[in-house]
């Protein structure tokens, strides 16, 4: 099935013709690998010393560098040997499948630039490297044996009728390629700024979150536009899809486009970012993630909730880390009247000042709040500058002090007491019938 002229190329040529460029061809292959082993050294000790030549990501694209280098040293020496009146055959075969491999492995290098975020790859990932490697393998067999300008033809001969217009399949491959270069593209340039952005210490998280997520926006935008000006669609007919579009958000995707206003006034305003500890609704935990849409909350139970923006917008909103981290809590007990109370009062502060946790700089105090029915109600309030590692444990942990100081001092704790009289049940019904209370009429009792 191969072609007469690929096919000349080995069956033309003298075995010694083709044994010195078999060895060419491996010596451009040794080469290349060793001076991209060479340059990962390098840009490895250049990472170690903060260099500004690492900071583009060459170190992941080491994969691409070992075909990219031997494709140039291909090159590089063909017009060499070239001059020198040496055949050259060989090259228009390991040209073409160099330039696969280049492609395939850069292509894979952008994917997990834009999709990988915490360095493990995805089944959908892989799967989507397998079938791209099997389409640029499939054309790379295509064009050697010949049957390249063949397909050509025929995707150019086969006509969909879309309307009232026909269009050639090779047209709508065309387009299709050209809308996912431009999108991937785009989609990498986003995830590159986005990247730089977040590396960027003068700058404010919520800032670099807001600009990041609004360049990858535009980034997209452009990309749409551009391919669908290369594929020959007006772009006039996107005014009515506009107008549509505006309906839709202002009739049914209201919640939805609340959410997205609402979270780009989050990230602006800088109300809440990321590791603060806020209570909204009946929701508390940590502010791991900050989208446009969603703002995800980790509790203290490592339960994750996500909750829509809007509810940040709308709801009253406790954060216990905004302008500092120091968050007050306090504990309740109740004492007999006979204790001393100024000696208890002390005991409970420095019991509290046992505990780790406890903030120094602000130190506890107790407070007699009421002189109750069944005693002395104190509380003791104390500081902490950890609110994102729980509240009730160290609440638990204050508590366990104050018992065991109580303990150790012979403070014992109030409780309420009631007296119970059981009267005799006949006894009862004469003193109600003799003088029956004014809420207590034809009182009868069986027993």
């Amino acid at each position: 099935m191969f072609s007469e002229h690929f096919l000349s190329l080995f069956t033309d040529q003298e075995p010694l013709d083709l044994a010195r460029q078999g060895l060419v061809i491996v010596l451009c292959a040794l080469c290349g690998i060793g001076l991209s082993r060479w340059l990962r050294k390098v840009f490895h000790i250049a990472t170690d010393e903060q260099s500004l030549v690492m900071q583009i990501g060459v170190k992941s694209f080491a994969r691409v560098l070992s075909p990219l280098l031997i494709l140039l040293l291909l090159l590089a020496v063909r017009p060499l040997l070239a001059r020198q009146h040496h055949p050259v055959t060989m090259w228009e075969i390991m040209v073409p499948l160099m330039i696969s491999q280049v492609a395939m492995r850069f292509v894979f290098y952008v994917l997990r630039g834009i999709f990988v975020k915490d360095l493990t790859v995805g089944a959908l990932l892989r799967l989507a490297e397998k079938v791209i490697a099997a389409l640029v393998w499939s054309c790379v067999v295509l064009y050697i044996t010949g049957m390249w300008p063949d397909l050509i033809d025929y995707l150019d001969d086969t006509v969909l009728p879309l309307g009232r217009h026909k269009v050639s399949l090779l047209t709508v491959l065309q387009g299709t390629v050209s809308v996912l270069v431009t999108l991937i593209i785009a989609l990498w340039i986003g995830a590159v700024l986005e990247n730089r952005l977040m590396k960027m210490s003068t700058m404010h998280s919520s800032l670099r979150t807001v600009v990041g997520r609004m360049a990858k926006a535009v980034l997209i935008l452009i990309a749409m536009l551009v391919s669908l000006a290369l594929v020959g669609i007006d772009l006039t007919v996107l005014s009515v899809f506009g107008g549509a579009l505006g309906v839709g958000i202002g009739l049914g995707l209201q919640k939805i486009a609340s959410s997205y206003v609402s979270g780009f006034v989050i990230l602006l305003e800088r109300s809440m970012v990321i590791g603060d500890m806020v209570s909204v609704d009946k929701y508390f935990g940590k502010v791991t993630q900050i989208n446009t849409r969603y703002t995800i909350l980790e509790g203290l139970d490592g339960i994750e909730s996500v909750l829509p923006n809007e509810m940040f917008m709308a709801n009253p909103v406790q954060n216990y880390s905004l302008t500092h981290r120091i968050v007050r809590l306090s504990t309740q007990v109740t004492i007999l009247y006979q204790d001393d109370v100024e000696s208890v009062l002390s005991i409970m502060e420095q019991a509290a000042l046992g505990v780790e946790r406890v903030a120094r700089q602000n130190l506890p105090q107790a407070l007699l709040m009421k002189i109750g029915h069944d005693g002395l109600e104190l509380e003791l309030g104390f500081w902490i500058t950890d609110p994102e590692n729980g509240r009730l444990n160290v609440i638990s942990d204050v508590n366990r002090a104050i018992w065991q100081a109580f303990k150790k001092n012979q403070v014992q704790l109030a409780h309420p007491k009631r007296d119970v009289r059981i009267m005799d049940v006949r006894s009862f019904q004469q003193s109600v019938v003799a003088s029956p209370p004014a809420n207590v009429v034809n009182t009868r009792t069986d027993v």
